[in-house]
């Protein structure tokens, strides 16, 4: 919602949808205070308040004013005094009236302010707000009562006698009263009932939003809450409105009448006998009496007879709520009413019917077997409908026949025909019910059934049976109804009764389906590989497959052994199983052994990899705990071992091998190295749970991207990637799969980091360094925790590469026998010609350039010319010449931080010279 500010200034924007949930007459024709503002908005209701108060007063003072005028003989001055002073007099009641407004407003507004600033406050907070809604109109009517009226009328008081006081107003005393009367009896009263009834109606839209909230239902308010309502009674109402609307101004124009006779009498000197003003008076306060009495009698019967109907009704409502549903209202009044008892009658006759197909239903759906349910249906139609016979036809989809395995009464076992003929089939096609008073009028009805059943059918009422899905499934069709034909009423119990017997059938064949699911993992867990055993609440055995049985006994036939048996018992010796189960039954999540001694009963072992799953049922109850073996044959050891680091195709052709490859060799193979650049800064300011999130995301991107091709994954050394190509089998194309690997890393972490930035989460930077050269190749460690790696000076000199680019500012450094086993065509750039430390022989470094766009390498092309003139400059010791070509590509490539580099060492070259200049940069650092 826009802000206060802005609402005033100009046209208000468009609220959300949620702003707007109140009736549109609610809304129609509100314009108030510069702006349209909708009833459910916080500050629109306070100031909508204030308006109503402010017409109220408005109406209230144009009255009084107007019997001022016309009844308390004011002088001009005497209206100049008093028109003067109003505004002064008035602050003594309307600052009051303002506080209450405010204060009495203050939970709603509260409320409402959070849900137009997208919040949802507590349901507690919520329902506080509704219940002071719903008290809202008694309370402005109280205040108008309590407050406003006396506040108005002494504040008149003190405006007349203090206008006499220090101006000489001349104000007369049965003028002060008379005003002080019309302000407290009357025109306070009709500005209390004023309000209170356009307060109830500004108070609507408010009830209805808070409603829909969590805590706002007025219906399941807390006994605490419900306690708050001051409830105000239809007797009540209009007692008030009697004495408000007829009693309180009979009784100020007698008292006025006698006044203005009493003033006039003074005025000509007239004074009339005492017995004749006596007379007057008793003739006047009689009929004000007689009036009053009868007003006030008549409101109270009125008020008595809407309550007791009231009541009545409530009471109905209360024994039909509480399950009686023979309840019925008897009809004495002609009024609404009447009409109100007649439908709660129909209402508990409907109610009665449909309890009466609940039952039925219910009596159904405990059946599963199809067969006697269909039986079962049909006894209940005829039953339900008071009918002679019925039948129900199912829907065969692949034969499109309706077919019944049973029709009562004429001992059929089973009957087929097209789904699309006869009154049956008219209906399954059309999915509307039909009522035939006279079948054989109709020429869809088939009287060779008749004729050879010896059957008579008077009626027929037919309907369409639904699944879950609407789709239909079938025909339920009722004959012969007892007594006369189906009525429409007939049709509406069919319609309701035909609703639950699809979902009895959709039941029935579930259940069907259930059992051969459950046939179906039966069988699965007996041609599965690994072994699996459940285990009940108690830990005993109820369930295992014959792979379990395998392990445990070494017969896959024994299964029967291990059911029932305890854990304690199966799993004695092995007391890392024990523990896992104790856990799984004390935390409730999933715990994992990996390549752990299983002491069989018979005293063997085996090694395998065990998952403990609890097994949970509705609401999360413990069932008991679900248990996976993985044996840990050789194959499966190789292929679980080699599918973490390599892709499928590397694994089975490993397996394929027999696995030789894994025993030691030397080979020549390309290494690739990837790190995180400022991971430590980085792991510092997210978090260790965000790191490892990090991490798992950029890992799966990047083994994604060496796998594709074909390259092995080595290791993982804290937020570095070790990768090798080449192995364990060599292909011609290792460096140049190795090269596009490094620069698709590269590719996949601008999108990696795109998606980052998108939640709001710092980019991530890496360096690749690569090499070729020769290795020694194999699986290195102890026998249960082997590791398959390479290792030699080629593989060191792609770390000391990864290492570089943070110095030179690429993304990837190639070394030159990477360059020189190349087979195809990249996008490379000679960046300098190295020695790294512990090395005695120089090996030139590029820039893979193969992960930009082939826009950016054709925007860069002139500025990588220069750059290699300015690298021939500064081979050949032409310090001055090569700085100016490298400045010169500084200006045209400003992010080329290579060039930036070497305008550096250029500097440097000129103000010191070197000796015995080879164009060798040697690299000090690992």
């Amino acid at each position: 919602p826009s802000t206060a500010t802005t609402q005033t200034r100009r046209r208000p924007e468009p609220l959300p949808t949620t702003a707007l949930d109140a009736p549109a007459e609610s809304v129609a024709g509100l314009t108030t205070f510069g702006g349209a503002w909708p009833p459910d908005h916080a500050r629109w209701l306070h100031r909508r308040l204030i308006w109503l108060y402010l017409q109220g007063s408005a109406i209230a003072v144009s009255l009084c004013f107007l019997l001022f005028f016309l009844g308390l003989d004011f002088t001009p001055r005497q209206w100049l005094l008093f028109i003067g002073c109003i505004p002064a007099g008035m602050a003594l009641y309307l600052v009051p009236d303002l506080l209450l407004i405010r204060r009495n407003n203050e939970r709603i507004g509260r409320v409402l302010r959070a849900l137009d600033a997208g919040t949802v406050p507590p349901p507690g907070e919520v329902s506080r707000a509704a219940v002071r809604a719903l008290n809202m109109p008694l309370y402005s009517f109280l205040r108008i009562i309590a407050v406003h009226g006396p506040g108005a009328a002494i504040a008149g008081l003190i405006v007349m006698c203090g206008g006499n006081y220090l101006l000489d107003a001349g104000f007369l005393g049965w003028q002060i009263g008379a005003l002080f009367t019309i302000v407290l009896f009357f025109a306070s009263p009709t500005h209390g009932i004023f309000e209170f009834f356009a307060v109830a109606r500004a108070m609507q839209p408010v009830l209805e939003r808070l409603s829909a909230l969590p805590g706002g239902d007025i219906d399941h308010l807390s006994a605490e809450n419900r306690a708050r309502i001051k409830s105000t009674g239809l007797e009540r109402k209009l007692l008030y409105l009697a004495i408000g609307v007829c009693a309180g101004p009979l009784v100020f124009f007698a008292g006025s009448v006698l006044l203005k006779v009493h003033v006039m009498f003074a005025r000509i000197n007239l004074t009339p006998p005492a017995g004749e003003i006596s007379a007057f008076w008793l003739w006047v306060w009689s009929v004000v009496t007689v009036c009053l009495g009868g007003t006030v009698l008549l409101s109270w019967l009125t008020a008595s007879e809407v309550t007791r109907s009231a009541r009545k009704l409530l009471r109905g409502m209360s024994r039909v709520e509480s399950g009686d549903h023979a309840t019925r209202l008897q009809i004495t009044t002609t009024d609404e009413y009447a009409d109100l008892f007649r439908g709660f009658n129909l209402m508990t006759e409907n109610l009665r019917e449909e309890a009466r197909i609940v039952a039925l239903s219910s009596d159904l759906m405990g059946e599963l077997k199809l067969d006697v349910l269909i039986a079962r249906i049909m006894h209940a139609a005829t039953e339900l409908l008071d009918a002679e016979r019925s039948t129900l036809f199912l829907y065969d989809k692949k034969r499109k026949e309706l077919w019944s395995r049973f029709a009562e009464g004429v001992g059929t076992k089973e009957i087929r025909f097209p789904s699309s003929k006869g009154i049956a089939g008219s209906v399954l096609t059309s999915g509307r019910m039909e009522n035939i008073p006279d079948p054989y009028r109709d020429p869809r009805f088939n009287q060779e059934v008749d004729r050879s059943t010896g059957f008579r059918t008077r009626c027929i009422l037919a309907g369409p049976v639904f699944n879950k899905q609407g789709e239909r499934i079938g025909v339920v069709q009722v004959l012969n109804k007892r007594g006369g034909k189906f009525s429409p009423h007939d049709e509406n119990r069919l319609r309701a009764f035909a609703a639950q017997v699809g979902i009895s059938l959709e039941n029935a064949r579930l259940f069907e389906e259930v059992v051969k699911i459950r046939d179906y993992n039966e069988s699965i867990l007996r041609s599965t590989s690994n072994g699996m055993m459940t285990l009940d609440a108690t830990g005993r055995v109820t369930t295992v497959n014959p792979a379990a049985a395998t392990l445990f006994n070494g017969d896959s036939q024994d299964t029967g052994l291990l059911l029932n048996s305890h854990v304690d018992r199966l799993f004695g010796a092995n007391e890392w199983a024990l523990k896992s189960i104790a856990r799984v039954n004390v935390n409730g999540e999933k715990d994992v052994n990996l390549d752990a001694d299983l002491i069989r009963p018979d005293g063997g072992s085996v090694s395998v990899n065990m998952t403990a799953v609890p097994l949970t049922g509705e609401n999360f109850a413990r069932l008991g705990t679900l248990l996976i073996f993985e044996d840990l044959s050789a194959e499966k050891r190789v292929r679980s071992t080699m599918s973490r680091y390599m892709s499928k195709e590397v694994a089975d052709q490993l397996l394929a091998s027999g696995g030789g490859a894994l025993e030691g060799s030397e080979q020549t193979l390309t290494t690739v190295f990837s790190d995180i650049v400022g991971f430590t800064a980085i792991s510092e300011a997210v978090g260790p749970r965000e790191t490892v999130s990090m991490l798992n995301e950029y890992f799966a991107e990047m083994i994604e991207v060496i796998f594709a091709h074909g390259g092995i994954l080595d290791k993982y050394i804290g937020d570095a990637i070790m990768a090798l190509f080449g192995a364990p089998f060599p292909r011609e194309d290792d460096a140049d799969r190795a090269l596009r690997a490094a620069c698709g890393m590269v590719a996949a972490l601008r999108e990696f980091n795109a998606r980052r930035i998108a939640a709001g989460r710092p980019p991530v930077l890496i360096g690749v360094g690569l090499n070729t050269g020769p290795a020694v190749l194999g699986s290195i460690g102890s026998p249960k925790r082997m590791e398959y790696t390479a290792i030699g000076d080629s593989v060191n000199l792609a770390s000391r590469l990864e290492a570089a680019t943070r110095r030179y500012g690429v993304d990837v450094l190639v070394a030159e026998p990477t360059v020189h086993a190349l087979r195809e065509g990249h996008a490379l750039r000679e960046i300098d010609l190295l020695q790294v430390k512990g090395k005695t022989r120089p090996a030139a470094v590029y820039e893979a350039l193969g992960h930009l766009s082939p826009e950016e390498l054709q925007r860069r092309a002139p500025a990588d010319a220069i750059f290699a003139e300015s690298m021939r400059a500064w081979r050949a010791g032409e310090f001055a010449l090569a700085g100016q070509g490298f400045s010169q590509v500084c200006f045209l490539h400003p992010a080329d931080t290579v060039a930036k580099l070497y305008v550096g060492r250029c500097d440097q070259a000129m103000a010191h010279p070197p000796k015995d200049w080879d164009g060798v940069w040697k690299l000090t650092e690992k």
